[in-house]
């Protein structure tokens, strides 16, 4: 029996328009290029954190998007931040307070977890990542039961980073191979960053038939703050200091003084290191931006431009000699900020700043509606759509902080208010105070303004969840004693130099 050639005809024609049915169904689905920074504060040219900073391409980013000048990380350290974003919960509701080994915690207590990649993955989307996106390993592969990945990038075998000390600084007090500020002497295709990047660029110029989420995670400015000469050389005259107060600490609680990282500060201090401290830091900050720059003008110069929605975090901030301390894990606003920015080449917005206060937990539940996909049903976060199209609604809800059980931070235009597992209490106002120098808790003509803000406050406290805890470095209702805390602060504040009081 002869075949009919109207069958032939039409089978052929269905096989040939399958692939384009396909690429015309994924084009309605935009594409999402997501950036994640390591350690980054507001030290940008688009948030002006410090005057001298140079990043043209977030800058570029922030001019075309939508850059939160107020957002906050839901903790101010790697591993809760990271994993708050991508399970889109607060520690307060996973019990993700401290330090976790990664692959220890999604193999164990989190086995059944979905996260913010493997929920686009499961939703039709090719997901790609590099470099640091969770807070694991960068030699081993995710665990194999998130099903994460289309494609996981680890990158080549690097040499390693022959530092240049003569042109910087390295503490040579016990964390020598992390407390380096210098630039290093390889050529450029020897630093990891640059490598996510190309990766970037490979993905970027691939054919793609279904939507895609590209994540890449830039590990500069964290320590040690080391790259290519040529960013050093961006910054040869002497370097601003940011507003200093020596007693900062004499008016605020225990609880909160035994986050500052005293030592570390003092060490710089007595080395007279601070200016290379910073440079270094600043060189790297546009290292980043480069390797930014090399991905962002990959995609311009693709056919997925017009449809690939850019998301740019940090998470969480830095502290360079502000509120006497040096790193992160404080519930101040130079730890807690972060550069977080949204472009939609789909969407104009009214404006390009939005001062409403907002978290990191945010982003899932955002790009869910930016994609049209279900969202994840135990979120967090609040989508911030409607802040995309019009940046400058009001926002009544704070972003809150947390740093350890019992340890929270309500974010507000113009306030932040800290409580402490021990009850002790911070109050700042933001408008007359922006570097949180007076604390208000004390005073009584505050009262119904601390009132109001501890409405926010978590109404339940996930237990801590105890396995594969890796870190354990705060202070809060799991580790409640102060006591040696405050004999050490005490014996480092009378070595301080300038003291504290």
């Amino acid at each position: 029996m002869k075949p009919n050639p109207c069958i032939l005809l039409s089978l052929a024609l269905g096989i040939f328009l399958l692939p384009l049915s396909a690429s015309a169904e994924s084009a309605k689905k935009p594409n999402i290029l997501f950036i994640a920074i390591d350690d980054l504060n507001d030290w940008t040219g688009f948030l002006g954190g410090h005057p001298q900073a140079k990043t043209p391409h977030m800058d570029a980013l922030a001019a075309r998007g939508v850059s939160f000048s107020n957002a906050q990380t839901a903790s101010p350290a790697c591993s809760p931040s990271r994993n708050a974003l991508l399970l889109g919960q607060h520690p307060y509701t996973t019990g993700l307070y401290p330090f976790y080994d990664y692959h220890g915690l999604y193999n164990g207590p989190l086995k059944n977890a979905i996260t913010l990649p493997a929920h686009f993955k499961k939703n039709g989307f090719d997901t790609y990542g590099s470099g640091k996106i969770a807070h694991g390993s960068e030699n081993s592969l995710p665990p194999a039961s998130l099903d994460e990945w289309t494609g996981h990038h680890f990158g080549r075998k690097l040499p390693k980073l022959i530092y240049d000390l003569e042109k910087g600084y390295e503490e040579s007090d016990g964390e020598a191979a992390k407390m380096s500020f210098c630039p290093a002497t390889n050529p450029l295709a020897d630093y990891p960053d640059y490598d996510t990047a190309l990766y970037g660029l490979d993905i970027l110029k691939r054919p793609h038939d279904k939507p895609f989420f590209l994540a890449l995670g830039f590990n500069k400015p964290h320590l040690p703050c080391v790259c290519p000469q040529k960013y050093f050389d961006l910054y040869a005259g002497p370097i601003t200091p940011p507003p200093i107060k020596n007693d900062d600490l004499v008016d605020v609680p225990w609880a909160a003084r035994s986050n500052a990282n005293l030592r570390q500060e003092m060490i710089i201090r007595n080395d007279d290191a601070w200016e290379k401290v910073r440079r270094a830091y600043l060189a790297c900050i546009s290292f980043t931006d480069d390797n930014i720059g090399i991905v962002l003008d990959a995609l311009a110069k693709s056919p997925y431009a017009d449809n690939t929605i850019i998301v740019l975090w940090s998470d969480h901030g830095f502290h360079l000699g502000s509120k006497r301390t040096f790193t992160k894990f404080t519930l101040w606003q130079e730890a807690d900020r972060v550069p977080f920015i949204i472009y939609d080449p789909r969407n104009k917005p009214s404006a390009h700043t939005c001062a409403a206060p907002v978290s990191l937990v945010d982003i899932f539940p955002t790009l869910c509606q930016l994609t049209d996909i279900p969202l994840k049903k135990d979120l967090d976060g609040e989508s911030l759509v409607p802040w995309l199209k019009d940046p400058t609604l009001p926002k009544s809800t704070p972003a809150i902080v947390t740093w350890g059980r019992g340890n929270y931070s309500i974010c507000l235009r113009e306030w932040r208010y800290n409580r402490y597992f021990d009850g002790s209490e911070e109050l700042y106002n933001l408008k007359t105070d922006p570097n949180e120098w007076i604390n208000l808790a004390g005073n009584k003509e505050f009262a119904d303004q601390k009132k109001e803000l501890a409405v926010f406050l978590p109404k339940k406290e996930a237990p801590q969840v105890k396995e594969a805890i890796a870190l354990y470095n705060v202070v809060d209702a799991d580790r409640p004693s102060l006591a040696n805390f405050k004999k050490l602060w005490q014996k480092a504040e009378k070595e301080l130099k300038p003291p504290l009081d």
